[in-house]
């Protein structure tokens, strides 16, 4: 895996460079001047006497010992240069590379224990588990429910990955979870390409962890609750750090994924989902220093009805809208090349049920965005339904899109074509208008579950036509693990590209569309987010 070159700042080659001395010339500043001084005979005839044995192992001491000082400073200085390499500016080789970008993708205080002000004595832990929008969706739960319980959150780091940490019984994911970290295989990022992986190296690249604060903004949240980022989820940081010892915990341990959920009032509630309701009044009761939950998971894991506890709710779900700079430089760059009013669709076809039922959900977002977004008759989006099982001849009869129909859709790009020519019946022309298709398939313009999309818009594009915009994230790598973070970006790109759209249909039953509609989108266009759960 290619380094990053980096630059060093002059004080840094200062500190490399060696002071050089030299004997000889300290020789001649110590000497008189010829002739000025006559030697006296005693000391003319020490110098004529040979040099002894013992000045000879001085002389040879003192060198060995000069040697030995400077191989240490060289060895000290190369591994300060190692350590904290990432915290130098380093130059990104694009079409930026005229600017430098500081690339810290993890909590600087990473092996520290919290600051003595963030240690109040009550403390709410949960575990984590599934894939991103599943983790948000548990802190959010967290940071409403330790808001209101009173108790200083430890927030766990986000874990990103093809293989997501499932959900299990609270016992065997306790003791996942406490294994999550990658401390002590650093060597693993380090190994080279022709050199078989170490058995404990085989699931390193497979996944990362990262901060929350390195998405989002936490900074409201901060001002509102004690919040203590936890890396090491071990029992070892629970002690050392806060003196909490399982003798001094209240376990809240889940059999299923849908035992517990918490309410806020009496009223009778159905449990149609969960098979426990637990009011947050008997929560604060407990005394232990430590209430340690399971899984929060869950949209309607918290059923509140306070309005002061809705409210909060409401203001950390607004905290949760991404906010990394690379990840707006590209989205916005994305987003340029579409045009002012470019449609947007989340199609999740890629795992689990999805991909099982991938025909039927893509037949349902496009339907959304045909029928109830653009007002296509239904004859017509049913005609362009079979065209596609049966001839897609009549879609590609029409002429090449010009550079005046490009302008015309607000296309800005003058390199971005469609891929088909654009309708020329009036009652088809809103179907002109460029498409965003962000989706979890490798190659989205061949996937047979995204073919109505492709045939009936034809200007529509994916994250693969944008390749040249994502420079910014070439050069992006994780302090922590030494992994390349751009893999483990595209899905938030694309989220943000939908949030920005002028219209945006997300896929049914999906926590990442629900992210994407509920969320990004209305915060990216100045509205606000809607109270749900």
């Amino acid at each position: 895996m290619a380094v990053p070159s980096f630059r060093l700042t002059a004080r840094a080659r200062e500190a490399n460079a060696s002071p050089s001395v030299s004997l000889e010339k300290g020789r001649h500043r110590m000497r008189a001047p010829r002739g000025t001084i006559k030697e006296a005979p005693l000391l003319a005839s020490r110098r004529s006497q040979p040099t002894s044995p013992d000045r000879n192992n001085l002389y040879l001491a003192v060198l060995v010992s000069l040697l030995a000082f400077a191989c240490f400073v060289c060895f000290g200085t190369a591994y300060y240069l190692y350590k904290f390499r990432w915290s130098l500016s380093i130059e990104v080789g694009s079409r930026h590379a005229n600017e430098l970008f500081e690339v810290i993708a993890v909590d600087p205080h990473i092996e520290s224990c919290p600051q003595a002000d963030l240690l109040q004595g009550r403390y709410l832990s949960y575990l984590p588990h599934s894939g991103f929008h599943n983790q948000r969706i548990a802190l959010e739960n967290a940071l409403t429910l330790s808001h209101i319980l009173n108790r200083t959150l430890l927030v766990p780091p986000i874990r990103l990955g093809s293989k997501p940490l499932r959900y299990v019984n609270y016992d065997s994911l306790y003791s996942f979870v406490s294994l999550l970290g990658k401390e002590n295989l650093t060597h693993c990022s380090r190994t080279a390409p022709d050199v078989p992986l170490p058995p404990e190296c085989l699931d390193y690249f497979d996944h990362t962890l990262l901060s929350w604060e390195w998405l989002v903004n936490f900074k409201a949240v901060r001002d509102r609750q004690p919040i203590i980022f936890r890396w090491n989820l071990t029992d070892v940081w629970l002690y050392d750090c806060l003196n909490i010892s399982s003798a001094n915990t209240h376990f809240l341990k889940d059999s299923g994924r849908y035992q517990f959920r918490f309410v806020d009032d009496d009223s009778p509630l159905p449990n149609v989902k969960f098979s426990e309701n637990l009011n947050v009044d008997t929560l604060v009761s407990i005394a232990e220093p430590l209430l340690q939950i399971g899984t929060l998971f869950g949209s309607s894991r918290l059923h509140l009805s306070v309005p002061e506890n809705r409210h909060i709710r409401s203001q950390i779900r607004e905290s949760m809208v991404l906010t990394n700079p690379y990840l707006l430089r590209a989205a916005e760059l994305v987003a340029m090349a579409l045009g002012d009013s470019y449609l947007a669709v989340h199609v999740r076809l890629g795992d689990g049920q999805f991909r099982a039922d991938g025909p039927t959900k893509a037949r349902s977002v496009w339907w959304s965005i045909v029928r109830d977004e653009l007002g296509i008759p239904v004859a017509d989006a049913v005609a362009f339904e079979h065209s596609v099982g049966e001839s897609i001849a009549n879609l590609s009869s029409f002429p090449d899109p010009s550079m005046d129909i490009l302008q015309e859709l607000g296309i800005s790009n003058s390199s971005l074509r469609c891929r088909r020519g654009y309708h020329t019946a009036s009652h088809l022309a809103p179907l002109n208008i460029p498409l965003y298709v962000a989706t979890d398939v490798k190659d989205p313009a061949a996937h047979p579950d995204l073919a109505l999309f492709f045939h009936t818009f034809p200007c529509t594009f994916h994250l693969g036509d944008f390749l040249g915009h994502l420079d910014i994230l070439d050069h992006l790598e994780n302090l922590y693990d030494g992994l390349q973070l751009k893999p483990f970006l595209i899905p938030f790109l694309d989220a943000m590209i939908v949030g920005k759209a002028n219209r945006a249909i997300g896929t049914p039953g999906s926590t990442f569309s629900t992210y994407v509609t509920d969320v990004l989108w209305p915060k990216y266009h100045g509205l606000e987010i809607l109270e749900r759960g």
